[in-house]
């Protein structure tokens, strides 16, 4: 009489036995117990499933792990998209890296080390942002652009009425709209004109004691054009009214290649009181609210409670300082890349693939700025055109590559991606053409 095979899922490990792997002791040492004891787990039950052998545990285990701690996977743009909202707009310079690994363990964020006596917040950071910007009274950063349109609004208008333009009451993004967070602040929004003509006696007609301030809002992300008129900043200073401008991208002064991008230096040289803008945009740092604008008024932001409540981390205060100090960002240098030199680099990338049996299509693209920045601007570039399958795998893939489909093709525009990346790039399409190919035949020989 035969004897009955022995059930499957007895040779499953147990929890502990894999856990004391090498492998799996390394990466907890480097990523924690908990999410590597949870890929154990999971690894598992796929085998108590059926889906593994008992044998691939430790392997399935290891495989799932993150690449790196922290929940967040490093990828590659190649979606032609700068300041890619959904990727962390602004990829911070090298300095900037190095200058948030430095201040990650204890730091002099608030020590004079000379006196030994309690020291400003951020002074190095602000000191390089009022250097950058002398025209500046004063300068404050707190956690982004809208914390610091809130701190404004708070300090100048609550209880008060903000005058600004029907056409600058701007969408920001993810649902949330600027008279909704203006009004959040306890202020009375006080608009005037239409959605496509303002005029200086529009403003001049609503500005009374009640008026905190005349807010002027960039219109970033979008334009319009024809039958239009706006008020320059220049014309809104003798209203007798703080007048604050909302620049929106975070340009420091102005940008030949930007010409319809207004910058803080400027915009404060035609009489602006305050000036609000982002650090994680064209600036090409960490995400940010800078202020920049009359001392007196600079200051008592600062000192207002709230003001607390919306203050930046240390490792924020020393990506910005590396930031405005430091070389060029990526930013920069992505909006600047030639043509001919990314033309350059794409073939090479598609000779690298067909050489490993990919086919690949060089073509004419066309990158943006991105990030509520510049939103007619065209940059002329180069992508690897492939089939729109390729787009999932490449997501998920290792690294993470992240194009984007048009008209059924996946386009990976190499504007965005450092040069160093490419092997990394080509590597990716590879196993991804290789998974490709192998589900076609899994298929067919079902």
């Amino acid at each position: 009489m035969g004897q009955t095979p022995a059930d499957p899922r007895r040779r499953i490990p147990r929890t502990d036995a894999v856990l004391g792997e090498p492998l799996l002791v390394a990466a907890a040492e480097r990523l924690g117990r908990a999410p590597v004891k949870a890929a154990v787990v999971a690894a598992q039950a796929r085998a108590r499933a059926g889906e593994i052998d008992p044998g691939d545990v430790v392997s399935v285990a290891v495989a799932a792990l993150p690449a790196a701690p922290g929940g967040l996977r490093r990828v590659v743009n190649a979606t032609g998209v700068v300041l890619h909202t959904n990727l962390g707009r602004a990829a911070l310079s090298a300095a900037a890296v190095e200058a948030v690994a430095a201040a990650a363990g204890h730091t002099d964020v608030e020590l004079d080390l000379g006196s030994g006596r309690r020291a400003m917040r951020g002074r190095d950071a602000l000191a390089a942002l009022a250097a950058a910007v002398p025209v500046a009274g004063g300068v404050h950063v707190v956690n982004n652009g809208a914390a610091a349109l809130v701190l404004a609004a708070t300090v100048l208008a609550a209880g008060r009425e903000i005058v600004v333009s029907r056409g600058e009451l701007v969408e920001i993004g993810d649902g949330f709209r600027l008279p909704d967070l203006l009004v959040s602040t306890g202020a009375r929004l006080r608009e005037v004109g239409t959605t496509n003509r303002t005029r200086l006696a529009d403003y001049a007609a609503a500005v009374g004691p009640e008026t905190g301030f005349v807010l002027k809002v960039h219109p970033s992300n979008f334009v319009v054009r024809g039958f239009t008129r706006a008020v320059p900043v220049e014309e809104l200073t003798g209203l007798g009214v703080p007048v604050v401008v909302d620049i929106g991208s975070g340009l420091l002064g102005p940008d030949p290649l930007l010409p319809d991008e207004p910058d803080a230096a400027t915009t404060l040289r035609c009489g602006a009181d305050l000036v609000v803008a982002s650090g994680d945009k064209l600036l090409g740092g960490p995400q940010a609210g800078l202020l920049l604008g009359e001392a007196s008024l600079v200051e008592r932001l600062r000192r207002h409670p709230l003001a607390r409540a919306l203050r930046v981390d240390k490792l924020t205060l020393a990506a910005l300082h590396a930031t405005v100090a430091g070389p060029q960002t990526p930013t920069w240098r992505a909006l600047r890349t030639d043509p001919d030199a990314l033309r350059v680099r794409t073939e090479r990338a598609a000779a690298d693939l067909a050489a490993a049996g990919v086919r690949a299509e060089v073509v004419a693209s066309v990158a943006v700025v991105g990030g509520g920045g510049a939103p007619e601007l065209e940059l002329p570039s180069w992508a690897l055109a492939l089939p729109g399958e390729y787009a999932r795998p490449l997501r998920l893939g290792e690294p993470p590559v992240v194009g984007r489909v048009a008209r059924g093709r996946l386009l990976l525009d190499l504007r965005c991606v450092p040069a160093e990346r490419d092997p990394a790039l080509v590597a990716a399409v590879s196993t991804a053409a290789r998974a490709r190919e192998a589900g076609v035949e899994e298929a067919a020989g079902g």
